[in-house]
């Protein structure tokens, strides 16, 4: 089928705030969490700096590369910064101002795939499709990402303004799925490789 995104496919990701004008997930700075890699937030552009909006999509169920992701499947996100750019995680606490609107924890990325059991394991749900046919995700579909860490380690989201250079939104995990004006909304745009 057409546009069904594969295993080992590099994609960007445009967050759903304000009519999908929250940016794109990037890598950003440095994280000074125990095991972190990159800070995460969004920018303007998913080409801020070559790879930093670039996320290569993995099976965390041992699917193979070219296999269709599936909705529900769980998933690794690579960023390819640099050729490895690390996977995204959670790492300790969201800001204070953040837990007053259910956030669980701050987002950085990883040199391994789970820093802690879980913690890089993301399940992917299409929220919409070009079409309704089976359960693939495809490119152009809005999804939500759900971290697995502890259980529920909540809703990849934006909240609130970063400070990293030429950076939009902070991007942390929230237990509430949409908290306001479409802030875990993800839409899939395929990368130029």
């Amino acid at each position: 089928m057409a546009n069904e995104l594969k295993y080992g496919d590099k994609i960007h990701l445009q967050n759903g705030y304000g009519g999908f004008r929250g940016g794109y997930l990037d890598t950003n700075s440095g994280n000074n969490a125990e095991g972190a890699f990159y800070g995460v937030s969004t920018t303007a552009t998913p080409t801020r700096a070559p790879g930093t909006g670039t996320w290569e999509i993995l099976s965390a169920s041992d699917k193979a590369a070219g296999q269709p992701v599936l909705s529900g499947d769980l998933v690794y996100l690579r960023n390819t910064y640099g050729g490895d750019g690390g996977y995204l995680d959670t790492n300790s606490g969201p800001k204070a101002e953040q837990k007053t609107a259910g956030a669980k924890f701050d987002v950085s990325t990883s040199k391994v795939k789970d820093r802690a059991p879980g913690t890089g394991h993301w399940r992917i749900f299409a929220q919409t499709s070009a079409t309704t046919n089976g359960e693939h995700v495809r490119v152009g579909d809005t999804v939500l990402l759900w971290n697995v860490y502890g259980g529920n380690g909540g809703f990849l989201e934006t909240n609130g303004g970063s400070t990293d250079e030429n950076a939009a939104y902070d991007v942390c995990t929230n237990a509430y799925f949409n908290r306001s004006s479409n802030v875990a909304d993800w839409k899939i745009h395929k990368a130029q490789s």
